[in-house]
C-alpha cells in the first residue's frame, strides 16, 4: 500500500545514526524535535538495526548527547529478532551468534540461549567471533535450525573507520550453507512492524523518518508507512534522487535539517 504526504501523523519511528546524532555530536534541532514529541504527545520510537547494545544503553548515549530518551523508547533489531522468534516458537531454543544485546534481548523474549540442538540461529555482529563458533553456527543451520539475521549491514562505522558488520558475517553463513536467512533489520519491514505493535498504532498513521534512503526510507515503504528523508546524513541535496532510484523507492516528503522536520509536524499535529 503506498502511502501518502497527506497522511495524519498519530506516531513517529526515528533513524538515530545520521538523522538524530552524527557519531558522537548531536545534529542541531534533535534535543528540540524530540521535546516537541514528548510536549504533544505523538507515540514515537528510536528504530536501529544496532543489535550490540542493550536499549537502556543507547538511551543513555542519546542522553550523553543532550537528546531526551529513556530504555521503553528504544526499539532495536535484537529486540525485533527475538520477538520474531518467540512470536513464532515460544520458549525456542536459540544459538546466539552475537553480543550483549543480542543476548539479552534472547533472553529477555523468554527464549532458551543454548549452544546445542537449537531451533534457531539467530545472528548479528560479533567482534570476537572465533572460527569454531562460524563452525557451530554452521552445523546448526545445515543441520535444520532455522536462521535469523538482526540486520544486514556489511560496514560498521566505528571511529572514523569501516569495519566488517553483521552482513559481513551472514554472508559466510549463507556460503557456506546456502541458505537465506530471515531478515530482521532495515530495510525490512519486520524490525518496522514490531516498533509499530509496540506503539499499538497502523502503518498508514505512522511515519517513518531516517537520512538513509535503502535502509530507513525502504523499510518504511515496505512496511506501508510515510516516509521522511532527512539530509542530515547519508542522503545528501546533490544524491538523494538518485539514493533513492537506487533504493528503489520514494520519500513521501524530503527535508532539509531537523528544523524544518519540527515545523512539519506542528503543522501535522
Amino acid at each position: 500500500m503506498a502511502a501518502s504526504a497527506d497522511a495524519a501523523l498519530k506516531g513517529i519511528l526515528i533513524d538515530l545514526d545520521g538523522t538524530l546524532y552524527n557519531g558522537q555530536t548531536m545534529i542541531e534541532g534533535a534535543d528540540a524535535f524530540i521535546l516537541l514529541l514528548r510536549e504533544k504527545q505523538i507515540p514515537y520510537l528510536f528504530v536501529t538495526n544496532n543489535s550490540t547494545t542493550a536499549p537502556e544503553a543507547v538511551a543513555s548515549r542519546l542522553r550523553g548527547m543532550g537528546i531526551p530518551a529513556e530504555s521503553t523508547d528504544v526499539c532495536t533489531s535484537a529486540i525485533a529478532a527475538a520477538s520474531y522468534i518467540a512470536e513464532r516458537q515460544p520458549g525456542a531454543r536459540v544459538f546466539v551468534v552475537g553480543e550483549t544485546g543480542l543476548h539479552e534481548s534472547v533472553a529477555e523474549a523468554g527464549l532458551q540461549v543454548v549452544e546445542g540442538a537449537p531451533d534457531f540461529v539467530v545472528q548479528g555482529i560479533d567482534r570476537k567471533l572465533t572460527y569454531a563458533r562460524l563452525a557451530a553456527a554452521v552445523k546448526h543451520i545445515r543441520g535444520g535450525a532455522q536462521y535469523v539475521l538482526t540486520n544486514p549491514d556489511v560496514l560498521l562505522p566505528s571511529d572514523g573507520e569501516l569495519l566488517p558488520g553483521a552482513g559481513t558475517i551472514a554472508a559466510m553463513l549463507r556460503t557456506a550453507t546456502g541458505i537465506e536467512p530471515v531478515l530482521i533489520g532495515k530495510p525490512s519491514s519486520v524490525l518496522m512492524h514490531v516498533a509499530l505493535e509496540q506503539l499499538g498504532l497502523s502503518p498508514e498513521e505512522t511515519w517513518v523518518i531516517g537520512d538513509n534512503p535503502a535502509t530507513d526510507i525502504a523499510a518504511g515503504h515496505a512496511a506501508g508507512c510515510p516516509t521522511i528523508l532527512l539530509l542530515t546524513g547519508l542522503a545528501t541535496k546533490a544524491d538523494y534522487a538518485d539514493l533513492l532510484q537506487r533504493a528503489g523507492c520514494e520519500a513521501d516528503v524530503v527535508l532539509e535539517d531537523l528544523h524544518k522536520l519540527i515545523a512539519f509536524t506542528e503543522n501535522k499535529s
